[in-house]
C-alpha cells in the first residue's frame, strides 16, 4: 500500500506539471479569459477583446503539487505489514 501511495503521488506530479506546461504555464494567477488584441477591418485599428479560454496559473500548480506533497509525506506514516507465521503441532 506504501508503494501504491508513492507512485499516485509521483504519477500526480507528472500529470499536474505536464498538463500546466501544455495548457499554457501562466506564471501568474489562474485565468478563465484572457485578452487578445483584434484589429477592426475598416478602420485597421487594434483593440482588445476578452476570449473565453482555461490558462492555469502559479496557484494551480502550487495546489497540484502540495496535494502530491501530501500523499508523499503520508505514505512514510504508513508501516509495513509482516506476516505472522501460526504454530505447527507435529
Amino acid at each position: 500500500m506504501k508503494r501504491v501511495i508513492q507512485i499516485l503521488a509521483a504519477v500526480l506530479v507528472v500529470v499536474i506539471v505536464g498538463f500546466w506546461l501544455v495548457k499554457g504555464a501562466n506564471l501568474g494567477w489562474t485565468k478563465n479569459r484572457i485578452q487578445v488584441m483584434t484589429v477592426d477591418p475598416i478602420t485597421e485599428i487594434e483593440s482588445p477583446t476578452w476570449q473565453d479560454k482555461f490558462v492555469p496559473g502559479l496557484d494551480f500548480l502550487g495546489g497540484g503539487l502540495a496535494v502530491a506533497g501530501v500523499l508523499a509525506a503520508g505514505s512514510l506514516f504508513i508501516r509495513k505489514q509482516t506476516k505472522q507465521q501460526t504454530p505447527q503441532n507435529s
